[in-house]
């Protein structure tokens, strides 16, 4: 009884309806019968459906009434993804406003000026950048300067002052070699920064802080000190070494413990040594040792090139540009060569 009342009542109410109104409700019903007739699983909806709805709701207030295939909120979805769509769009396409961002590689490289020179300020940092043909102001560069780090690391710090001073400093250290007898022997040696020339060398049983004072007294003759003398914290230097060290009007600078690194040039002449020759030798005594270093420091001086000098000499050994036979010239008993034109 009640559908049939109510069916006439609804008859009524779409007699009375607009005639806008209805047409758009035939076609929401028509798309949404074109959407079920696809032949899927499941009813696909795709761009268009979905813009179609977009509009529908903007220009239609019944359209809650006509949907079927999907939720009103579902629409609201839609058409929210389509705002946000539209203005990233826009963006995209506008001109960029406000300041310029800084370049990754901008930033990395005022990063790098600011820990490798710590007294260097913005204005000198854009100077720089501007040779290097970077336009951005000094403002910008004084507010990424304030994350980078200043304060360069210890191991820096040390390598500038050794390369400021190279000249004015020497350094000393001690190696271990076994003997035939299975005794050890302690050589000594004193080596100049500069042209890393070896200034004295020796050897003994019992390095005394006696003994080292004595040495430094024959490295040094007739007020030749140089002005730095590094060495580390060997217990054999004592209190002794340091004051004869000052009394040569040299200034000790000891290294800090467990770091041979602040003592590189003294442990690089150890390290080739002992693969040049201790490595390869086994000394009988003091004697035996002492005459092989004389001949391994002659080699080291005037015949082996070292990478710290740009591979020259200490002596100073000349390259020879003329044509000819090379000759081969045996050193430490054959252990190594030297080669030269022959005349």
């Amino acid at each position: 009884m009640f559908r049939f009342i109510v069916l006439p009542l609804g008859t009524l109410v779409r007699l009375l309806r607009a005639r806008r109104s209805l047409l758009l409700e035939n076609l929401a019903l028509r798309q949404q019968l074109a959407v079920l007739k696809r032949r899927h699983p499941k009813p696909r909806i795709g761009p268009l459906d979905k813009l179609f709805w977009v509009a529908v709701r903007r220009f239609w207030s019944g359209w809650k009434q006509s949907l079927i295939v999907v939720t009103p909120e579902t629409v609201v979805r839609w058409h929210r993804a389509g705002f946000r769509l539209y203005w990233r769009l826009i963006s995209r396409a506008r001109r960029q406003v406000g300041r310029r961002p800084t370049s990754k590689e901008v930033r990395e490289l005022i990063f790098r000026m600011v820990a490798e020179n710590p007294t260097w300020g913005a204005p000198r940092i854009h100077g720089e950048l501007l040779m290097l043909g970077f336009a951005l102001s000094e403002r910008t560069i004084s507010r990424w300067m304030k994350r980078g780090r200043r304060d360069p690391e210890p191991a820096q710090r040390w390598r500038a002052f050794l390369r400021n001073h190279r000249e004015a400093i020497a350094a000393m250290d001690f190696f271990a070699a076994t003997t035939i007898t299975f005794g050890v022997l302690y050589g000594f040696s004193v080596i100049s920064h500069d042209r890393r020339r070896i200034l004295h060398f020796n050897v003994t049983k019992h390095p005394t802080s006696r003994w080292i004072v004595q040495q430094l007294r024959e490295a040094f003759p007739f007020e030749s000190a140089s002005r730095f003398l590094i060495f580390d914290q060997d217990a054999k230097y004592g209190w002794e070494v340091p004051m004869a060290v000052r009394s040569l009007k040299m200034r000790p600078v000891r290294t800090s413990f467990e770091s041979p690194w602040q003592n590189g040039v003294a442990e690089r002449w150890v390290e080739s040594c002992r693969r040049d020759l201790l490595d390869h030798i086994i000394a009988v005594n003091e004697r035996h040792l002492r005459r092989l270093l004389s001949e391994y420091v002659r080699y080291y001086h005037d015949d082996r090139t070292h990478l710290g000098l740009g591979k020259e000499t200490p002596g100073g050994r000349v390259r020879v540009a003329a044509q000819g036979r090379v000759a081969s010239h045996a050193r430490l008993g054959g252990l190594h060569h030297r080669y030269d034109r022959a005349a």
